[in-house]
């Protein structure tokens, strides 16, 4: 699926949507450039899970964990500098846990991420504006 958000707010409601369709077990694999909305998208996703009060991105503690509805793991890996650091923190468990895990810069731990998984692209728009985004989300198998 392709979506065009031309606000923050259309980007955010994109992500609590597609959250409805998400079950115990979903790992979603965020990319995208720094500053691209992915953070953003993740409390959409939180949004749509019912996770209540702030979201924030786990940049300095790698993961956030939320309830609502279905459990939320957020992973910020930016900071890992070798994939193997993901298993002190008990990355196979969240994996294979009882709720969704969403991972900004997957691709820095990709070797580790088992499929099926969903991949979720935020691209920036034009240089016209600051706030249109191009959002790809496709299955991985």
């Amino acid at each position: 699926m392709k979506y065009v958000s031309n606000l923050p707010e259309e980007t955010f409601e994109i992500a609590k949507a597609f959250a409805k369709t998400l079950k115990k077990g979903d790992i979603i694999c965020m990319y995208g450039d720094l500053g691209a909305g992915k953070t953003l998208f993740a409390q959409g996703v939180a949004a749509g899970l019912g996770v209540e009060g702030a979201v924030c991105s786990p940049t300095f503690t790698i993961v956030n964990e939320y309830e609502g509805i279905i459990p939320f793991y957020h992973f910020d890996v930016y900071r890992i500098s070798d994939p193997d650091e993901m298993y002190e923190i008990g990355f196979d468990e969240y994996l294979f846990g009882e709720g969704v895990c969403l991972i900004e810069w997957a691709e820095l731990v990709s070797e580790l991420i088992p499929k099926p998984y969903i991949k979720v692209t935020v691209e920036r728009g034009s240089a016209d504006t600051d706030t249109l985004r191009t959002i790809i989300i496709e299955k991985q198998t």
